[in-house]
């Protein structure tokens, strides 16, 4: 018998200059959601995939929102797992103008050494993305005239200005979003040839502290060695927050950090992580992190203290003598596992009055605070898909983390309390938020034959 996955690969290979077609239909929809002046075009996007995807024959509508409207259809499998898919239809401001190669929205199939790409703003980030999945659904009902999940659809208009419409929205609807897991398109591949599915995402807490001592910049001479210096004071403080094993001292910090599971540190050992030439991309050499695990562990699955940015002082051109009168810092933690980032708030601030001295005071002002989202890999749907990319690229997919924070999969742990599968298939080299954006022709293709392929496999799983 027939495997019904094959006559929907074919389709794919063949409608692909159509498809192609409809990216750039939708690349050229100017949808910067950050500019006002762009709202009807952000309108004009919503509406363009509410048509689309009411072609295919889901039940697409455009929701508003105080901001810019979401986009909901449904359809599929009414007996089928159900799978929710989130994307984002708006883009990033193209400036500086003066650095693209050609405009931004005309959108065009380039040749470059490395192969065909996408060049368009927006290509990679996150309409060629989007548009991946939507292909793989349209071949799946052209040939079988309906889909093996049931399926919703979930896009966004306001990603890149910080969706200020989306935990509200959420909440409201919460009951018509829920699924039984989600799929989320904005990530990328580890490399060129490995696919991944990202399973870790840390949180992120933000702190920034201002010591404060005389009531005026005080003269070098005149005062040094006598009055307070916060300068030095805030050294000290930030000085003291690293052993000299890397590890972070403020009490409590690894309190609820998880050590990595066997088999998915053995997947990392087999990508073949090469920490030097990495740091080498950025000029250094050696790991600066806890010297008792890997660079790959640092940056998906240990949590972080960092030192964000620094100043008092007189910093201006030529030489200046005072004791300033303030010192202040930007810090950041990068969470993991179940530490609590309000917890970790408080722990943090006692550390630093338990430094300040008694001449002196310290402010604080909060910076944003999020939990890490760790997704169970144990739910059917997530080896079905590691599977199931495997089977389309050169090398098997991975299980890996991520070092950035991803809000949306942690509000779809906890607010529809949901897993999350983080797949997409762009490229380091893309250039997002950038001048000249792309997205690989290659993505592309395959990543609607990946779909494909994961459409099925949950199906069967």
């Amino acid at each position: 018998m027939t495997d019904p996955l094959d006559p929907v690969l074919s389709r794919i290979d063949a409608d692909l200059p159509q498809a192609l077609d409809r990216l750039s239909d939708l690349l050229r929809i100017p949808s910067i959601s950050t500019d006002p002046a762009h709202t009807p075009d952000v309108e004009a996007a919503a509406d363009w995939l509410v048509k689309d995807l009411t072609a295919m024959g889901f039940s697409a509508r455009k929701d508003p929102t105080t901001g810019h409207p979401m986009v909901v259809a449904t359809g599929g499998a009414e007996d089928g797992p159900h799978l929710l898919f989130y994307g984002h239809y708006d883009v990033q401001p193209v400036d500086p103008l003066h650095l693209w190669d050609r405009d931004p929205f005309d959108a065009q199939v380039q040749d470059t050494p490395r192969g065909k790409v996408i060049r368009a703003r927006g290509a990679s980030d996150d309409k060629g993305q989007l548009m991946t999945f939507l292909e793989a659904c349209r071949a799946w009902l052209a040939e079988h005239g309906s889909l093996p999940v049931k399926l919703t659809f979930f896009l966004e208009g306001e990603e890149e200005s910080g969706s200020p419409s989306l935990v509200p929205y959420m909440k409201q609807n919460a009951e018509q979003l829920k699924a039984d897991v989600a799929l989320i398109c904005d990530t990328g591949m580890y490399d060129a040839e490995t696919p991944a599915i990202t399973t870790m995402l840390r949180g992120l807490l933000g702190e920034e502290i201002t010591i404060h001592a005389a009531d005026r910049d005080l003269h070098s001479g005149m005062f040094g060695g006598a009055a307070m210096n916060p300068a030095r004071v805030l050294a000290r403080i930030s000085s003291d927050l690293h052993d000299d094993q890397g590890r972070v001292t403020v009490p409590g910090f690894y309190d609820d950090v998880p050590d990595l599971p066997a088999d998915i540190r053995a997947q990392w050992a087999e990508l073949g992580f090469d920490a030097e030439a990495f740091l080498g991309q950025v000029g250094l050499r050696l790991p600066a992190g806890e010297q008792d695990r890997s660079a790959l562990e640092m940056i998906w699955a240990r949590p972080t203290c960092e030192i964000n940015g620094m100043i008092s002082g007189y910093t201006g051109a030529g030489f200046k003598t005072v004791l300033p009168a303030q010192a202040s810092a930007k810090i950041s933690f990068r969470l993991v596992g179940q530490q609590d980032p309000h917890k970790l708030r408080e722990s943090f601030r006692d550390f630093v009055r338990a430094r300040v001295p008694a001449d002196c005071r310290v402010e604080f002002a909060e910076h944003g605070a999020s939990p890490a989202s760790v997704m169970s890999t144990d739910h059917p749907a997530f080896e079905a898909a590691r599977q199931a990319l495997s089977a389309e690229w050169p090398k098997p997919a991975a299980f890996v983390g991520s070092g950035g924070s991803i809000p949306i999969a942690g509000y779809f742990k906890s607010i529809l309390e949901m897993d999350s599968m983080l797949i997409g298939f762009a490229k380091e080299d893309d250039a997002i938020h950038s001048p000249n954006e792309k997205y690989d022709l290659d993505s592309f293709h395959r990543g609607i034959r990946s779909w494909a392929r994961i459409i099925d496999a949950i199906s069967k799983a």
